[in-house]
């Protein structure tokens, strides 16, 4: 039977007791994580959110019937004890922050009664992540968990107090917004009173904060629920926190600069890892030619190698293919792998062919010289000399090298370079290494809508000195755009705004946007810019892959209280569901079943 507090209060949690309160009595409230009955005296370990601490019921200090409940413990029980903090009796346990200490229990209240779980509560769990999310509410118990939890909650306030002291204003923006198709997929929300109308949820705050620039706030931030409608990933959720902000009378610099003290604070405070600043910086184009990614992971080597020059005059047919369509033949060198088993490197090629590769050639250098090359025979000797010379290869290293398309070769040199980074153990955890990536392009071609697209965004501003080529050579243009990266994942990105009519309207034509479908979709903030508008910059991360990196996991669901899965439903409360009929004619929305045609044989 479940007992009350009553005149019981909680004095400390459980690792707030420290050896100086020896002698001295304490209330401590949790949950059982687990309990030993050894006859005349029992045993048990008590968790809450702090950690644990060993309390010992023994017959004599408690009365009967405090033992005798003592002795009818069960893990996850949750209880409320009364004792006096003594040295451990037994041996000290290094490995508690409490290991030298326990409280000996004058008094026990059971507060609730617990079904044995489903699963231990307890680190490291091994149990299957689709149990796991169903009882999520037991999952959160974990220490570990808790503890993401408890640096998520730290990071937030932190940044609060940064931004505050920086002179940020703290301002919420509306999540219930017009739908604007530029961009991913938005979630829309049905209007009852506007019947056939519908509102979306915000994909970022990013009009309203420009909104904010005009009326003069100058200094904004955000920790701002947003939402995407796309399939899902292991760092990408439908919802998900930004740490947002937007600065007026600024320019790359000055947005820079207060990030990178943010970042350098952040880290000291949390971690207690010094950041050196300033932060490196790398250009777009530089980040594709030596990574093959523009979120580059500086934690280790293996760059890309343009040879084009080196094989433009070989005989190797998929080289010179590549050269003639206007491509590229780039590679990376392995170091110390030249002895791979031709087993792995046809697995690597079967990796280079699902990010779109046809293939991989290879030069594998044994460690007495000798060469094993899957091309060797349409190259001369001097050639051949020549391409491992210009990629530093040296006795025992492996060359693997892509040829077609650039944007192609990078796509692929730059994921398997990261796939070989994980095999050669390359990959350190408790390393931390930014860049800033800056200049991006402005526009992007999109093969399917078959024109230009933002890479950013509409309302991205353009280098000053390329806005010449608008017109004529839209690719070459770069945006005054900057993403920051941590060890090879985009944790923030943001740009300079146009804050000038007639540049808006060119960067509007180059989307191929009339100025009526310009004003339909984002009138209302043009409207706001006639009447004078600062200049203005920002910048957002995300929360939740910030948070997942300083806690070291892998996927951001471990950071995240309640998580979706794959298909964007939650396993714990199923949702989505279905609604009631009544809620639906509420809305003026008629569920229409999808018939299968069926064909006659």
């Amino acid at each position: 039977m479940a007992e009350s507090m009553k005149g019981l209060k909680r004095s400390h949690r459980c690792t707030e007791v420290t050896k100086a309160e020896i002698g001295s009595t304490v209330t401590l409230m949790g949950w059982v994580q687990k309990s030993r009955n050894k006859g005349g005296i029992v045993f048990v370990d008590l968790r809450d959110r702090s950690g644990i601490m060993q309390i010992i019921f023994e017959n004599g200090d408690i009365d009967e019937q405090g033992f005798e409940k003592a002795g009818r413990l069960r893990s996850e029980f949750v209880i409320a004890v009364k004792g006096r903090v003594e040295a451990r009796s037994g041996a000290v346990n290094p490995n508690l922050p409490t290991g030298e200490i326990e409280v000996r229990a004058i008094e026990l209240r059971i507060l609730s009664e617990a079904e044995t779980p489903p699963f231990p509560i307890e680190e490291n769990s091994k149990t299957r992540d689709e149990v796991r999310l169903k009882y999520r509410y037991l999952d959160l118990r974990r220490p570990d968990l808790q503890k993401n939890m408890m640096l998520r909650s730290q990071v937030s306030t932190l940044v609060r107090q940064f931004l505050a002291k920086e002179g940020f204003l703290e301002i919420e923006t509306p999540t219930l917004i017009k739908s604007t198709p530029e961009g991913a997929r938005d979630y829309l929300v049905p209007s009852r009173v506007h019947p056939g109308s519908f509102y979306a949820l915000p994909q970022s705050p990013q009009i309203f904060k420009q909104l904010l620039m005009c009326s003069g706030y100058d200094r904004y931030f955000q920790i701002a629920r947003c939402y995407r409608d796309e399939d899902l990933r292991a760092d990408r959720q439908p919802e998900f926190t930004q740490i947002d902000m937007e600065l007026s009378f600024v320019d790359v610099e000055d947005v820079l600069d207060v990030n990178e003290r943010m970042l350098a604070f952040l880290f000291k405070e949390v971690l207690g890892v010094e950041v050196q600043l300033p932060i490196e910086r790398m250009t777009w184009i530089d980040a594709m030619n030596r990574f093959g990614s523009d979120k580059p992971d500086l934690r280790f080597g293996m760059e890309l190698t343009d040879v084009s020059e080196v094989v433009k005059d070989c005989e190797f047919a998929v080289f010179k293919g590549a050269l003639e369509n206007g491509g590229s033949v780039r590679g990376i060198n392995a170091k110390g792998q030249g002895a791979m088993p031709r087993k792995k490197i046809d697995k690597l090629v079967e990796f280079a062919k699902g990010y779109g590769a046809k293939g991989l050639a290879y030069i594998a250098i044994g460690e007495d010289g000798t060469v094993k090359s899957s091309f060797a025979k349409f190259m001369k000797e001097e050639e051949m000399q020549a391409l491992i010379q210009a990629m530093k290869g040296e006795n025992g290293d492996l060359l693997l090298l892509a040829a077609d398309k650039t944007k192609l070769v990078w796509d692929v040199l730059g994921a398997l370079r990261l796939e070989l980074a994980k095999q050669m153990d390359l990959l350190d955890k408790n390393e931390y290494r930014f860049v800033w990536i800056t200049e991006f392009p402005l526009l992007e071609w999109s093969e399917e809508d078959e024109r230009f697209t933002a890479m950013h965004h509409p309302f991205t501003m353009p280098m000053e000195e390329d806005l010449q080529y608008i017109d004529t050579e839209p690719g070459r243009v770069r945006a005054k755009a900057y993403d920051i990266v941590l060890n090879g994942n985009e944790i923030g990105g943001g740009s300079v705004r146009i804050f000038q009519d007639d540049v808006q309207e060119k960067m509007f034509e180059a989307l191929g946007f009339t100025k009526e479908e310009a004003q339909k979709q984002f009138g209302f903030l043009l409207d706001a810019f006639k009447y004078g508008v600062p200049p203005h910059a920002g910048l957002a991360y995300g929360l939740d892959r910030l948070v997942m990196l300083m806690a070291k996991v892998d996927s951001i669901r471990d950071v995240i209280a309640f998580p979706k899965v794959k298909d964007a439903s939650c396993l714990m409360s199923e949702a989505p569901d279905i609604v009631d009929e009544k809620q639906l004619e509420e809305l003026g929305i008629a569920i229409v079943a999808q018939k299968e045609e069926t064909t006659e044989e």
